[in-house]
């Protein structure tokens, strides 16, 4: 499953998947990984992309070949589920980014019941978006689905800022108002007698609001040129 989020000037693909379990045919294995190269194939260069859930492999510490895959902080033997998405990350320049962050062994366990624990959980994204991931842990006493951990990513995206222009309009000083002024544009305001406008609520909002802004103009005074940020209120 996939889903698309628009984030300011950014495209997130969230990516959910389960792998076959190791005890299933090699046919079932190769379909998922075919569906499952398909669907990470949609995703754009220049869009972001976070996979996670259950893959149903066992990863060594040792990295032995995909040091640029994963940071080392893991514990247990590979399996071929394990090796499978290991070569599936590398190929799609990922990276496992719970390898990245040392932490106690509480915080790696993604499955754990009366026999094992270990990690088959994993959360994957972009390897140069490695930078977007500040933290990558389980937490502790959340259950899920019977025996397994809730795994949980912290992402920082910084989103720009728009910034509209209005090039040549002259913009009031508001900059310019003190005490002594904003008793003047108090008085203006009364004389100009807007508050005694009448008509729909539309008529009667433009007629205050323009006479908001020529008070305003004559006793704050304009300049000209590009504004910075926001057209004129």
């Amino acid at each position: 499953m996939i889903i698309k989020l628009v984030v300011g000037e950014y495209t997130l693909n969230v990516v959910s998947a389960y792998a076959p379990h190791a005890g299933l045919d090699e046919e079932v294995k190769r379909l998922f990984w075919e569906g499952f190269d398909e669907i990470v194939r949609q995703v754009l260069p220049v869009e972001k992309l976070f996979i996670g859930r259950d893959f149903n492999g066992h990863i060594r510490s040792t990295a032995s070949g995909y040091g640029e895959v994963h940071g080392g902080f893991i514990f247990g033997e590979r399996n071929g589920g394990g090796t499978s998405l290991l070569d599936f990350a590398k190929a799609f320049g990922l990276v496992i980014v719970n390898f990245s962050f040392p932490k106690r062994e509480g915080h790696l366990v993604t499955f754990q019941n009366t026999v094992v624990k270990t990690q088959i959980d994993y959360l994957l994204l972009k390897r140069y978006d490695r930078g977007l991931c500040k933290d990558c842990k389980v937490i502790l006493g959340e259950i899920l689905e019977m025996q397994h951990r809730l795994l949980v990513m912290e992402v920082s995206i910084m989103l720009k800022r728009r910034k509209r222009y209005t090039r040549g309009r002259p913009r009031i000083r508001r900059g310019s108002l003190t005490k002594d002024k904003s008793q003047e544009l108090e008085g203006r305001l009364s004389a100009l007698g807007a508050w005694r406008s009448s008509g729909d609520t539309s008529t009667m909002w433009l007629a205050t609001t323009d006479c908001i802004r020529e008070a305003a103009r004559e006793v704050l005074g304009v300049s000209t040129g590009v504004s910075g940020r926001h057209k004129e209120d």
